[in-house]
This record gives C-alpha cells, structure tokens and sequence, in this order.
C-alpha cells in the first residue's frame, strides 16, 4: 500500500508563490499515475492537476492552467506542485493522489475514481 504525504501549505498573500510536494512511500510509484486535487469550504473537491508515470504528459485544470506546473523525480517518490501568481480563490485544502492499481496506464485523469491512494491533505490559504 502507497503512502502519500503532502507539504509546503501555508498562508500568502495573493500574487505570491508556493511549492507543494508529496512524498511517496511504500512500494515504488515510478509507474503511477500522480495528480493533485483541491478542496475549498463548502465546495467538492476538485482537479488541479496531473502527470503521467515518466513525467511525459501533465494535464491542468482551466483554472490553474499557466500558474501551476505539476512535476515529478521518481528517483525520490516525490511529486509537486508549483503555484504562482496565487488567487484567493485558490485557498483550498490540496490532496495528492496516486492510481496504483494499473502502473503505466493514464486513466481519466480528471476524475476522483482514478485514483485510490490519498494523502491527508495540506492547507493553502491566499488573502486577498
């Protein structure tokens, strides 16, 4: 079972920057499918972002699309999320998410039932 652990939240103001990572441990996620989504009060949660197991294809929500680049080193189980130019709007709690059930395979990217591995979630807040 893949363990994920996200870090780097914290509170900005708008228009700065921050780096979210989550770090994998367990088995290996070098064949994973990895993706990042968010969840703000009162709302569901939603894609932000995704990258296929070598890093060759990212997919991004409209929203975040030329702000947020999501990467990946499968040397240290690690994948981020690099966040610029952050909007109020952005203030969400962001999860990390894994589909280990089908290495080397690009599901629906955008969808929640892709994925079965979660972590716990790291808070970003952005004031206006």
């Amino acid at each position: 079972q893949v363990q994920l652990e996200e870090s780097g939240g914290g509170l900005v103001q708008a228009g700065a920057s921050l780096r979210l990572s989550c770090a994998a441990s367990g088995r290996t996620f070098s064949g994973y499918l990895m993706a990042w989504f968010r969840q703000a009060p009162g709302k569901e949660r939603e894609f932000v972002a995704a990258i296929t197991w070598n890093g060759g294809r990212t997919d991004y929500a409209n929203l975040v699309k030329g702000r947020f680049t999501i990467s990946r080193d499968n040397a240290k189980n690690t994948v981020n999320l690099q966040m610029n130019n952050l909007k109020p709007e952005d203030t969400a709690v962001y999860y990390c998410a894994a589909d280990t059930r089908r290495p080397y395979h690009t599901g629906t990217v955008y969808s929640q039932n892709t994925y079965d591995a979660w972590g716990q979630g790291t808070q970003v807040t952005v004031s206006s």
